[in-house]
């Protein structure tokens, strides 16, 4: 008889890969969303949503992203320090060009995760974000992703 489901992944089942990502001049959504993609492991066809089958990402390069439009000087974060009129905002290019750049990145694949989830908590700490080009991972053999060959969209340089 055939069955008619697909046996869902159990936690003892999981094989996770590290994967490195280049992140030089890719565009910052599509490069946020292929990293959710993977930590998830919704590119598997064992993929379950209760379980956490996605890889262990790497990227590198995370200061060298690009934005499309006029996002670097129009996009601006608001945030508010908890004293009366501690109202802070930054654009997108401060923060790039600031002490933290990664964190434009981790953000962005944060807000693509499913929302006040434990479990979209336990994978996002299976991301490692690099201003540089280098890592400290290399004792784990990660598999190199070409993001830029994927399409022509992912890349753009000015």
């Amino acid at each position: 008889m055939l069955k008619s489901t697909t046996a869902p992944l159990k936690p003892a089942d999981v094989e996770k890969k590290w994967v490195v990502i280049d992140a030089q001049d890719a565009v910052v959504g599509r490069l946020a969303s292929f990293i959710a993609m993977r930590l998830r492991g919704k590119h598997l066809p064992t993929y379950t949503p209760h379980v956490d089958s996605g890889d262990y990402v790497i990227v590198i390069n995370a200061e060298k992203v690009h934005y499309t439009g006029k996002k670097l000087t129009d996009k601006v974060f608001h945030w508010h320090t908890g004293h009366p009129g501690g109202v802070k905002t930054r654009t997108m290019g401060q923060i790039l060009g600031g002490k933290y750049p990664e964190r434009v990145l981790m953000k962005a694949v944060e807000r693509m995760l499913p929302k006040e989830s434990p479990l979209a908590r336990a994978q996002l700490t299976h991301l490692r974000i690099y201003a540089g080009s280098e890592h400290p991972h290399e004792a784990q053999q990660p598999e190199v992703i070409d993001f830029k060959a994927l399409s022509r969209k992912n890349v753009r340089s000015f």
